[in-house]
């Protein structure tokens, strides 16, 4: 009996690391929709680049910094029989499902640094995300490290609680990304002189729209498994998963005037705020906060774009970023018993938690791509830009047949 519940916990888990590995394409199709055709070929590559090398670093350096473990034992040993592994290969894809997360670092910053960024430059940058900057702050929420939620449950009276990481996969991925975004400064021709927008349309609303159906289908694997157990699964996980992503497509309907790259993203927006508090709240509350984060990503994508001259191509800062932000605090306010939730949440802790993370995140990507700026460059010249990553790096376009007839 316990053997066939340990297997059947093996493939819960399971299903969720290949749920959340599918949004991986999410992410590469909704990049692939939003920049122009130039630059198709060059979206796809640093997705799937990105997972690759994520998940080298996280196997070898990673998950030993966040949980203490590493692999370097025997087949036999790793896949249960010896201390600290548990039975029948759970605890490796366990890692398997917690690599899926921590690649999704750099494939929410590949958004914000799209048509401009240098390809190993950025590489050079997901190592030291994925290996070095992620797992330090995963490992002190999901792990316990260095006594800070130990700290703030003494403090509080709860420990920050973020089950399924809106702050510490989305608000750090998303505060990484708005360094990087601000270093590498705006495209070629997206500001005039005086200041004024220049319009750049989507290459690809269908693109972009099965980007976000993609995430949207994962999001459920991402936030469901996150009990990483059949014991632990919940449906309110489910139900308030979906009630926040509606709410997140109904706000950003109404205040993006109907716009289909914010419809697609509000939907987005909810499930990033939800993460953090979606095994606690009414759905009801998450419904609420999934309407607060579509008009919080229509709402600053929009002042990013014309006030404060920021040209975050994907809006990975509102959307992760800011969304993600709120997520982590939401899950304060809406997980109290008082407003229906489950309890056990201190919105003081919430608020520490989820400040730290950004401004960590964020002094994190001043300083890796400030040194890579500083070194080697971040950014291709004008001439590369002008062309188009794809030629530029890969030599091929996303047509290249198309290409060869009109010569």
């Amino acid at each position: 009996m316990d053997s066939q519940l340990n297997g059947a916990d093996v493939f819960f888990v399971l299903l969720g690391a290949i749920l959340v590995f599918a949004m991986h394409g999410g992410f590469a199709f909704l990049e692939v929709g939003t920049v122009r055709h130039k630059n198709q070929v060059n979206a796809l590559i640093k997705i799937l680049v990105d997972f690759a090398i994520s998940t080298l670093v996280y196997f070898f350096i990673g998950y030993l910094i966040a949980y203490g473990v590493h692999f370097f034992a025997s087949a036999a040993f790793i896949s249960g029989e010896g201390a600290g592994f548990e039975n029948q290969g759970l605890s490796l894809v366990k890692f398997f499902f917690l690599a899926t997360f921590a690649a999704a670092i750099p494939a929410i910053i590949s958004g914000g640094i799209a048509e401009r960024a240098s390809f190993w430059p950025q590489c050079i940058a997901t190592g030291l995300i994925v290996g070095l900057v992620y797992p330090l702050f995963e490992g002190l929420v999901w792990n316990g490290n260095f006594g800070v939620q130990a700290w703030l449950e003494k403090l509080t009276g709860a420990s920050f609680h973020d089950f399924a990481g809106s702050v510490v996969v989305h608000a750090v991925g998303g505060w990484l990304a708005l360094g990087a975004v601000l270093l590498l400064g705006p495209r070629l021709g997206r500001y005039t002189r005086s200041g004024k927008l220049i319009g750049i349309p989507p290459s690809s609303i269908p693109w972009l729209a099965l980007g976000s159906w993609l995430l949207c289908t994962g999001w459920f694997g991402f936030n469901v498994m996150s009990a990483q157990s059949l014991k632990g699964i919940t449906g309110l996980v489910a139900m308030n998963s979906l009630m926040a992503m509606i709410g997140g497509v109904l706000s950003a309907l109404v205040f993006g005037k109907k716009d289909p790259g914010f419809v697609h993203n509000g939907a987005l927006a909810g499930l990033v705020a939800v993460c953090a508090g979606s095994d606690i709240m009414h759905p009801m509350g998450s419904l609420v906060v999934g309407t607060v984060a579509g008009w919080i990503f229509v709402t600053f994508f929009t002042l990013c774009e014309t006030r404060w001259k920021i040209d975050d191509v994907l809006g990975v800062w509102p959307l992760h970023g800011l969304c993600g932000a709120w997520g982590g605090v939401a899950a304060g306010i809406f997980g109290l018993e008082a407003l229906g939730g489950m309890g056990g949440v201190s919105l003081i802790s919430q608020i520490i938690g989820t400040l730290a993370g950004a401004l960590y995140a964020l002094a994190a990507g001043f300083v890796i791509y400030g040194a890579l700026k500083a070194t080697i460059g971040i950014r291709l010249n004008e001439d590369e830009e002008f062309r188009g990553a794809d030629l530029t790096i890969h030599k091929i376009s996303s047509n290249p047949e198309a290409d060869m007839t009109a010569k």
